[in-house]
């Protein structure tokens, strides 16, 4: 008699699904930061200070430590995209570090050493969005609808 067989679901979850989703596009922006043509001004690329002139698609200024970044927030997206509660860690703690990093590229001075990473305005607003949308997928995505106990 053969056992019985349990078929294994891999099913991923919206919350899944989401950190994955956006863990990809960390990496893919990651890898376009290092293309010449995708960055203009690629000459000018410095690891990590405000007087790198290259900027992804023509807007958002970086440098090889800010493609790094994305680089490593992409891979703990796909890695941490395995499990419903740490896709959700992921997308709510890494949404809040989008956020601290758009209010560090709003009070800082952009001509300055303390834009090390480099930010400029369009990547402040990005980091904005970013912050903010990520916070919902992970908390919108993981909502529980309480039903009614009737008795």
């Amino acid at each position: 008699m053969a056992a019985a067989h349990t078929p294994v679901t891999s099913a991923k979850s919206p919350v899944q699904t989401a950190a994955l989703l956006v863990g990809v596009l960390f990496l893919l922006v990651g890898v376009l930061g290092f293309i010449p043509g995708v960055t203009s001004d690629y000459d000018t690329m410095k690891f990590a200070e405000h007087h790198s002139e290259a900027k992804l698609l023509g807007v958002f200024q970086v440098s090889i430590l800010h493609n790094i970044v994305h680089l490593l927030f992409g891979i703990a997206g796909v890695a941490m995209s395995r499990a419903a509660s740490t896709a959700r860690t992921y997308l709510l703690a890494g949404g809040a570090v989008y956020l601290v990093l758009w209010l560090y590229g709003l009070f800082i001075d952009h001509d300055s050493a303390a834009n090390f990473v480099p930010v400029n305005t369009a990547d402040n607003w990005l980091h904005f969005v970013l912050g903010i949308g990520m916070i919902a997928l992970g908390a919108l995505l993981t909502r529980t609808t309480r039903t009614r106990r009737t008795g």
